[in-house]
C-alpha cells in the first residue's frame, strides 16, 4: 500500500510517500510544498491545490493520511492552515483517493507508542522506523512521514479484523 502523509498548512505543507507491506515500511520520497509569503492568501490556496493534484497524480498513492487540526494560541494562523487543509481535502476528493485523518495524539501513540511524546521523540522514531540516516527536513515533512507511519499501523493492525471474525460468530 502506498500512503501519503501530509502535513497540512498554507506556507509549508509537508508531505511524505511510504510504502508498508504489512510491518515492512519503505520510504520512497518526501520534501515539501511551499508558497510564497508575499501572496494573497487566496492565490496560496489556489496553489497549494493545484500543487496537491500534480504530486498526487506524480506520486499516485492508495490512500492519504492526514493531521486533524488542533487550535493553540495563534487561532489567525490556525484558520489560515484550516483553509489550507480544505484545499488539501478537496485535492485528494477530486483526485478520487480515500483519505484518513489522525490527531496528533494519535500518530504520537503510533510512531512512538506514547501519546504525549515530543516532538523530536516522534522524529527521531521516524527515522528509525524507515531506516533513514538522518531526521528528514524540514520538519513538516518528517511529521507528514510520521502520518504515513500511523496510518500504516491502523491500518495493518489486527484489531479491526478481530471485530470482523467476532461479528460472524
Amino acid at each position: 500500500m502506498r500512503i501519503l502523509g501530509i502535513d497540512p498548512g498554507y506556507a509549508t505543507i509537508g508531505f511524505g510517500l511510504v510504502e508498508a507491506d504489512r510491518a515492512q515500511l519503505h520510504m520512497v520520497t518526501y520534501g515539501a510544498i511551499t508558497t510564497p509569503a508575499g501572496l494573497p492568501l487566496s492565490k496560496r490556496l489556489y496553489q497549494i491545490g493545484t500543487d496537491m493534484e500534480d504530486l498526487i497524480g506524480q506520486l499516485k498513492p492508495d490512500v492519504i493520511s492526514i493531521e486533524e487540526l488542533f487550535f493553540n494560541t495563534n487561532i489567525t494562523t490556525g484558520i489560515a492552515v484550516a483553509h489550507g487543509r480544505g484545499v488539501i481535502l478537496y485535492a485528494a476528493e477530486r483526485c478520487g483517493v480515500p483519505l484518513y485523518e489522525y490527531t496528533p495524539s494519535q500518530v504520537k501513540m503510533a510512531v512512538t507508542g506514547y501519546g504525549k511524546a515530543e516532538k523530536r521523540q516522534v522524529m527521531d522514531m521516524t527515522r528509525r522506523l524507515l531506516k533513514l540516516p538522518s531526521v528528514p527536513r524540514p520538519d513538516d515533512a518528517a511529521d507528514a512521514l510520521g502520518l504515513a507511519i500511523c496510518h500504516a499501523r491502523s491500518f495493518t493492525s489486527r484489531l479491526p479484523q478481530l471485530k470482523d471474525v467476532r461479528e460472524t460468530i
